[in-house]
């Protein structure tokens, strides 16, 4: 018997940074709010749907309720963040510190040249404490280019890699063109209406 596929990523947008691409795993849309992670299979499909593959291969992960867990603490620390990514808040400092003291990078070298070896308290950290820390490669980065769609109806964020860093929409395809779209129907109503 052929195993089944595993159920593709439901989410409207995938391919961000890992820290945000954790955010994204809560949505909404037409048919009301989204939570991929309210379940082990929600994380299994999180952990094998975000290309490229952003977390080490070594120690294996496995989607259970512990990982889970892990997982659902660094987003709720990261969303706090978030709202306030140029002046965060002491207790999402400290609950982030929290999660990254879960784990270290030991930098070695190898036959191959330089290496960087991720070493964690248990595996079921390892997506949760890689994700911390991506937030803060973010920071170091360009902490100004973390935002949340200029859309009030949206909870998504994403990082803004345009040239002159003025995109306002996680999808000119959806929030985008809803929000033209309003624009454009609010000039053709008459005046009197």
């Amino acid at each position: 018997m052929t195993p089944s596929p595993e159920p593709d990523d439901p989410r409207p947008l995938t391919g961000e940074p890992l820290a945000i691409d954790l955010l994204n795993t809560r949505w909404i849309d037409a048919t009301g709010p989204h939570d991929l992670l309210e379940s082990t299979a929600g994380l299994a499909v999180w952990l094998k749907g975000r290309p490229p593959r952003r977390l080490p291969d070594d120690p294996p992960v496995v989607a259970d309720a512990e990982t889970l867990e892990h997982l659902l603490r660094t987003r709720d620390a990261l969303s706090a963040l978030a709202g306030t990514p140029l002046s965060p808040t002491p207790g999402a400092i400290a609950e982030l510190n929290a999660v990254l003291a879960r784990g270290r990078v030991r930098r070695l070298l190898t036959p191959e040249g330089p290496e960087d070896v991720i070493e964690v308290d248990s595996p079921s950290w390892l997506p949760a404490w890689t994700a911390a820390n991506d937030w803060l490669r973010l920071l170091v980065d360009r902490p100004e280019r973390v935002r949340p769609c200029a859309n009030p109806d949206c909870v998504l964020h994403f990082h803004d890699t345009s040239k002159n860093g003025t995109r306002r929409w996680c999808s000119m395809a959806g929030c985008g063109n809803r929000a033209k779209a309003r624009r454009h129907h609010a000039r053709r109503r008459p005046a009197n209406e």
